[in-house]
């Protein structure tokens, strides 16, 4: 079975002839016509001018223009006869109908929509998506509005990454909607293409453009981050102040400068440790007596 007997809708091409010289070629001879009604050469005269002005008229409706990245589908009682991509003014029979489509790049921004993540949180998440017409007869017959069509899959494929995918935090190995963004968009435009592909559509670029938490929750996530943000510089200074008190005893040891019993070290361990990893300035206390 061939490919066009499974989709008959499947663009194919035809052929259509240049209309500049037909079109220069009916104006001679609606001319041609016009002299022979104005000589009144007899009935002869006026049957020949009758037949030329009724080719010369019946022709013009034959005329379209094809602008670049357009296609013109054309159609013969309803039946899909082709599809031509030729530029500039085309001719063909009359009676063929004729519907024009844009073959141009559009670029689409979805509506922020409302969704549970993995874990069930409520998030916001829109995205950009640009994409074209790849068959212009898939387009046309096998959708019925293929612009509303596209939308329509946009925020059905937007909805299922945001749901199988965790905002943030999810387990290791796992993708997450605001870690991997370009993984995430890879997977959107993958997906997005299996949809699109029955109405002869093909994206070219998927991102996400907005991702927020849900207004309901963005105050307890912010808090949330803020806290193991918190949590990540502190550990962060302590393993600093570890390192820093380490190297402080090895060089008072290495050069002799004083030597210190196991007590005194835990003392000035804890003391350092304590001015090191303040969030504030410590205030020194300076000892005027002897060590002990």
């Amino acid at each position: 079975m061939s490919q066009k007997e499974i989709n008959p809708t499947m663009e194919r091409p035809i052929l259509s002839v240049p209309g500049v010289p037909l079109f220069i070629g009916f104006l001679i001879a609606i001319a041609i016509s016009i002299y022979l009604f104005v000589s009144g050469g007899g009935a002869a005269y006026f049957a020949t001018a009758a037949v030329l002005v009724g080719l010369g008229v019946i022709g013009m409706g034959g005329f379209y223009s094809i602008q670049p990245n357009e296609a013109v589908a054309i159609l013969l009682f309803g039946a899909y006869q082709g599809t031509d991509r030729a530029t500039g003014l085309r001719w063909v029979w009359p009676w063929l109908t004729r519907k024009k489509i844009s073959m141009r790049v559009r670029n689409v921004t979805s509506d922020k929509l409302k969704v549970n993540d993995k874990d069930g949180n409520p998030i916001e998440i829109a995205a950009n998506v640009v994409w074209r017409v790849q068959d212009s007869a898939q387009a046309l017959f096998d959708v019925d509005d293929y612009e509303r069509f596209s939308r329509i899959e946009i925020d059905t494929a937007l909805r299922d990454i945001a749901a199988h995918y965790a905002y943030d935090h999810a387990a290791e190995g796992e993708l997450t909607l605001r870690g991997h963004a370009e993984e995430v968009a890879t997977l959107l435009g993958e997906r997005l293409n299996q949809r699109l592909a029955v109405g002869g559509m093909r994206v070219d670029e998927a991102r996400i453009s907005h991702l927020a938490y849900a207004t309901e929750i963005a105050g307890a996530m912010l808090k949330r981050q803020q806290a193991q943000a918190i949590l990540a510089a502190r550990q962060l200074i302590v393993m600093g102040a570890v390192g820093m008190v380490e190297s402080a005893l090895e060089q008072l040891s290495a050069r002799g400068v004083v030597t210190l019993d196991e007590e005194r070290k835990a003392q000035m361990v804890s003391n350092l440790l304590v001015v090191l990893c303040a969030d504030r300035e410590a205030q020194p206390v300076v000892n005027t007596g002897t060590l002990y």
